[in-house]
């Protein structure tokens, strides 16, 4: 008997292997099988007849892992279209979807880890300064008392278990589990867990506008047949975007069916997080990248099997098994994070739209600032656009204004007339969020002397000055950095300066200029260490009167209920980059963080600070909206060729030099049909070049782009070209990658 089996090898191929006995494993099973002088663990993907490979050449399987597939159907027709859409190795991609635990051939335990209480804790179980190890297991202790289910250990003595994703959800630390277990405080408890009972309203659904029940009803329809169709919800900030998803869920949870969301970042969206948990007496599931492994698998299990119910998670989620998924529903669906930038370069937003079609469940992409891409789906009649204009309640949208910064002081990098802004903001004890999208204290640091700047070694990037928490040039690239010099390297002067406006020289600036008002920075620097982001929110409550430094994160789903006033110091920059894209996400960025003024009773103003005033993509966003911006954009890509009009695929390479790189992407252009027949088709081949960042992390980089006017002729061309390409002799001295949809060209 033979089998085909996808190993985690980066080979563009299945291999073949022999059973050994009675005991075949069915597709989707596990299996360890030799390779060379390794042993790895594969999938079985195909049960063959014959092989092209002598009987003596195919290997006998080791061991069979599982009983059942693991891997279903459906799972395994995703990993083929992932695998032929993205150019990726059928093996590799099953690396990036199962768990690392399933992937190194755990057994897997269809039990649930569980935890009870043995006893209460004494003065002698902690010392007196272990005032963190009090305080998790008073709130391990809480968790198992109100979150536990009764559980009998015998006749006499009933206590209450409660799952080990529950406590670590709850906030409860996995380090400090083994500690209590070892003083005997808390013991592990494996059990089968029972499927959840229907999932009931928690709290009652808030009164919808006439454009929410018209949202709802139609996603509620398509719910209830049940078939595929792909809405985007496009409301703006403030609208109610999450009470059309919950009043929707409500109806597919009363099917007895999952909810899958996806989210950006789950720890920058705790209140949006919060809202779901709260609505339904459901099991709810959170998924992220801080999960240790055995978590991680304990969840991949739940939503295989139909335990969890709601399903929050990042974009790897949409890659997860479901048992009966009636809904998926991506909020904030623009965002750039929901696109993987290495190894398998998926976009969660298109792997929801085929999943959903996969399934023949709804898929919602909600956003206020929808993408070119799913604004040319609305037009070519593959998405279904609902809009929301209204914001919740009697709240009117922020107005948005330019300041014209050429003619006026400056000060700090504010003009006088934003300054101003400002300071009238803070006298009605209202906040103030400054959007600067550059963390740090300065992009640059230069010698008035001599011009020299400090640069990367590794980059062709500058260093980043920083203060804070040590005085350090930074790449932010390679996370290369050294001590700030005293003297130039070049000339030996003392005069060095810091150039530029990062997040924190902009605090600075403003504790000069408001010294008896709290500002507050809120950027990696600052969010970096766990519960910080709970600290932030703590400030900014205890402090209505208060100026907010924020970069990229403070656009994210946050509610500032007294911020009235948005301040943007430099948005030029993003409308003069030679990115393509760098206008659309600009306007992305400062929709979202307009979004932030105003809520409720509180007007919001956003005072866009620019040197360019007459720039028309700017005014049209700030006269006419983000949707007339888009539109108008949409017009400009048509013109030129670019997507979402075409369709795109960048080839990287990265070696110790330059000429390696080209020699690699000439040799694969040779591979490629004549000029003629390509001009024919409408591929456009662009390069190859050096990346923008030629060098980083001491590796030179170059592009080769292709565009194709549809997308089938892309990946025809694709599907062949790629396989030759990288098994050319040059490429093994270098990393070639395939990126399709890129949303970078850098």
């Amino acid at each position: 008997m033979l089998i085909q089996v996808a190993l985690p090898v980066p080979i563009d191929s299945v291999f073949d292997y022999r059973v050994v006995g009675d005991a075949l494993p069915a597709i989707g099973c596990r299996v360890r099988v030799p390779f060379g002088a390794r042993k790895l663990v594969g999938i079985v993907v195909a049960h063959i007849e014959h092989s092209q490979l002598t009987q003596n050449a195919i290997k006998p399987v080791l061991d069979i892992l599982d009983e059942l597939p693991i891997v279903d159907e459906a799972l395994l027709k995703l990993a083929y279209w992932l695998s032929a859409y993205y150019c990726y190795p059928l093996g590799d991609v099953f690396s990036v979807m199962l768990p690392t635990l399933i992937r190194q051939g755990m057994t897997l335990d269809y039990r649930q880890l569980c935890w009870q209480q043995l006893r209460d804790a004494t003065d002698e179980d902690f010392s007196a300064s272990a005032k963190k190890q009090r305080q998790q297991f008073a709130l391990c202790e809480l968790v198992i008392n109100s979150h536990g289910n009764s559980h009998s250990n015998s006749h006499s003595n009933a206590t209450k278990l409660v799952s080990e994703f529950a406590l670590i959800d709850h906030g409860v630390e996995p380090a400090y589990l083994k500690k209590f277990e070892q003083k005997g405080l808390i013991a592990p408890v494996y059990q089968m867990p029972s499927l959840p009972k229907l999932a009931k309203l928690a709290t009652t659904p808030l009164t919808l506008n006439l454009q929410q029940q018209q949202a709802v009803q139609k996603i509620t329809h398509a719910c209830q047949q049940p078939h595929y169709e792909g809405f985007l919800l496009n409301g703006i900030t403030g609208s109610g975007k999450t009470e059309v998803y919950l009043q929707v869920m409500q109806t597919v949870l009363a099917q007895g069916k999952q909810v899958l969301i996806l989210v950006p970042e789950i720890g920058l969206t705790p209140q949006t997080t919060q809202r779901f948990a709260e609505r339904f007496e459901a099991q709810v599931l959170t998924l992220h990248s801080g999960l240790n492994d055995i978590i991680r698998l304990d969840g991949w299990q739940q939503c295989r099997l139909g335990y969890a119910q709601i399903i929050i998670g990042t974009r790897s989620s949409v890659l997860y098994p479901f048992a009966n998924l009636g809904l998926i529903i991506v909020d904030e669906s623009h965002d750039q994070s929901y696109k993987q930038q290495d190894s398998l370069r998926y976009h969660a937003s298109d792997v929801a739209l085929y999943r959903g079609f996969q399934l023949n469940c709804p898929v919602i992409l909600g956003t206020a600032t929808p993408s070119l891409e799913s604004l040319y789906l609305v037009q070519q009649g593959k998405l279904t656009e609902l809009t929301l204009t209204q914001r919740a309640g009697d709240a009117k949208p922020a107005a948005m204004q330019l300041i014209d910064a050429r003619q006026q002081a400056w000060q700090n990098g504010l003009a006088q007339s934003l300054i101003q802004a400002i300071r009238q903001t803070l006298d009605k004890d209202e906040q103030v969020l400054v959007f600067l999208n550059r963390r740090g204290y300065a992009p640059i640091l230069l010698c008035d002397a001599c011009g020299w700047q400090a640069d990367c070694p590794r980059c062709d990037a500058h260093l980043t000055v920083h203060f804070q928490p040590v005085a350090m040039l930074k790449c932010h690239h390679c996370d290369w950095q050294q001590a700030i010099p005293n003297h130039c390297p070049s000339c030996g002067s003392s005069n060095l300066d810091p150039v530029g406006m990062g997040t924190a020289r902009m605090v600075e600036g403003l504790t000069e200029l408001f010294p008896d008002v709290p500002v507050i920075q809120i950027d990696r620097d600052t969010t970096r260490k766990k519960n910080s982001w709970e600290q932030v929110y703590q400030r900014i409550a205890d402090n209505p009167k208060a100026i907010l430094v924020g970069t990229q994160m403070v656009a994210k789903g946050h509610h500032f209920p007294n911020v009235t006033l948005v301040a943007i110091p430099n948005a030029d920059r993003g409308f003069l980059s030679s990115d393509f894209r760098s206008p659309e996400h600009t306007a992305q960025l400062i929709i979202q963080v307009a979004g932030r003024a105003g809520r409720a009773d509180k007007a919001g103003l956003v005072l866009i600070q620019t040197l360019q005033p007459e720039n028309p993509a700017l005014l049209t966003l700030v006269r006419e909206g983000y949707l007339s911006f888009a539109q108008q954009l949409l017009v400009e890509r048509r013109m030129l060729g670019l997507p979402p009009l075409t369709y795109a695929c960048l080839v990287r390479v990265e070696s110790k030099s330059l000429e390696n790189n080209q020699q690699i992407l000439h040799q694969a252009i040779a591979l490629l049909p004549s000029r003629q027949h390509m001009t024919a088709l409408g591929i456009a081949i662009n390069g190859p070049v050096d990346a923008p960042m030629a060098k980083k992390n001491s590796r030179y980089h170059s592009h080769l782009l292709i565009l194709t006017k549809t997308r089938h002729v892309r990946q025809q061309l694709l599907s062949d070209w790629w396989r030759q390409t990288i098994a050319l002799p040059s490429a093994k001295y270098a990393r070639l990658s395939i990126d399709i949809d890129p949303m970078s060209w850098s």
